[in-house]
Parts: structure tokens; C-alpha cells; sequence
């Protein structure tokens, strides 16, 4: 049976790697092992590609990474914001409205979620730490914590992993704060938004927590295998 193909987009950051340090078009090895793992195949999609380059694959993946910049939900950054990254707001934005206009399963991975939720006219809380929630999501940059999340019964997170509480892992400062029309199905215990979702389609979803990591590989299995799945049905049904 032919792996379906999911397109997934990358950072576009300096790097360094023997003698160079230029910009480079990048990805954690971690996402294309999450992808090809779950019985895919993977090709990665750097910023700047022309929005059809959707057309030539099966599902879209939009990765974690800096934060979405603020202006494109009407607000002031807020002093904790990352720089913007223009060149990938505008790729990504992009690129997931061609993918939900053809009707393509798509799956978003933290800063993900969040490009979807501002794609639908929703808005993020730019510093998690400043609602003293007493939940913490990240100790420090670069370190992961543990929290769990419940979903609602009959949405797809709740269809794949139960409703909860549901282990999660989170390392993010920003989180949604209202998915537009998307339609939030999951929730931490400070009640931060961990799943938005689109029940009118087949596959759309956003995660606040990383499936990527190692660690997560069991715990997230059956919905990297749904995604899989509702691409390998969306190939089918683009070839006939």
C-alpha cells in the first residue's frame, strides 16, 4: 500500500554546522521520525513556497516554533515576544488555507495551533506565566513539563486518546486564547486550551503539546494514526 505524503513546514533560523553560519531552512529530526513512523511519508516545506505546493501532498503538517506575531491578530507584542517571523506566518497562513480550501487533513503542533486559531479570526495569550494560573507550562526554554488535559466527549481528541486527564507535555509561553470558528475540544486544568478541532471536516486539528518528542510516541500513537489515516483517504479520493 502507497504511504501517503504529509507536507511539513519548517523554521527558517540561523544555524551553524562545520565552518557556515547562514540561515537555514530547518526542522528537529523528531518531527520527521513522528511522521514516518506513523506510516507516512514526509517532505519538508521551508518558507516561500507558492501555497499550491499543497497540491502535491496528501496532509499538512504546521510545526511548533517561534511565536505568530501579534499584529496579525490586532495586537501590541507583548515585551516577552519572540522577534516575528514574517516569512513563515505569511508561508504558513498560506499554505493552511490552501490545504482547508481542498479540503486536505491538517495537523497543527503547538505554534501550529496557533496559526490556525489566528487563521480563523481567533487571538493567543502572549504570556502564560502573567496570568499566574498556577499551572506551570515551561520551567525554562529549551525543557519540558508535564500536565494533563481532558478533551470533549465525541470530538476527535476524546475519539483517539479518551477524554481524560490525558498526560500532556508542554514547553510554550503562548497558548490560544480564542480559536475563531475552530471549536476548542481540549482544556489544561488552569484551563488553557490544549485542542482545537473543525468537526465539520474530516481531519483538523491543533495540539498545544509537542507529539513529536520521543517520550510521546505511545501516549499519542492512535491520533498520529488518524491523521495518517485521513490522509491516506484523502489520496485515495484525489486520485479517482
Amino acid at each position: 500500500m502507497t504511504r501517503p505524503v504529509i507536507g511539513l513546514t519548517c523554521y527558517l533560523e540561523p544555524a551553524q554546522w562545520g565552518a557556515w553560519k547562514l540561515p537555514a531552512a530547518l526542522i528537529p529530526q523528531w518531527y520527521v521520525d513522528l511522521f514516518q513512523g506513523a506510516g507516512a511519508e514526509v517532505i519538508v516545506l521551508p518558507p516561500g513556497n507558492d501555497p499550491s505546493v499543497v497540491d502535491r501532498v496528501d496532509g499538512l503538517a504546521l510545526a511548533g516554533g517561534a511565536d505568530v506575531d501579534a499584529g496579525l491578530y490586532g495586537e501590541p507584542p507583548h515585551v516577552t515576544a519572540d522577534a516575528p517571523r514574517t516569512s513563515r506566518d505569511t508561508s504558513e497562513l498560506g499554505l493552511y488555507q490552501r490545504a482547508r480550501e481542498r479540503g486536505m487533513p491538517v495537523l497543527g503542533i503547538c505554534r501550529g495551533m496557533q496559526v490556525m486559531a489566528v487563521a480563523h479570526g481567533g487571538a493567543l495569550v502572549q504570556d502564560l506565566p502573567e496570568l499566574a494560573t498556577g499551572l506551570v507550562h515551561r520551567e525554562r526554554p529549551g525543557e519540558f513539563v508535564d500536565h494533563t488535559a481532558t478533551f470533549t466527549p465525541g470530538s476527535l481528541a476524546a475519539e483517539t486518546l479518551g477524554t481524560g486527564p490525558f498526560v500532556v507535555n508542554s514547553s510554550h509561553h503562548q497558548a490560544v486564547s480564542s480559536a475563531g470558528d475552530l471549536v476548542v475540544t481540549g482544556w489544561a486544568a488552569d484551563g488553557t486550551v490544549e485542542v482545537i478541532e473543525d468537526p465539520r471536516v474530516d481531519f483538523c486539528l491543533g495540539l498545544q503539546w509537542h507529539p513529536e518528542h520521543p517520550d510521546r510516541r505511545v501516549p499519542d500513537a492512535p491520533l498520529l494514526a488518524a491523521f495518517v489515516a485521513a490522509a491516506s483517504r484523502f489520496a485515495a479520493a484525489t486520485a479517482e
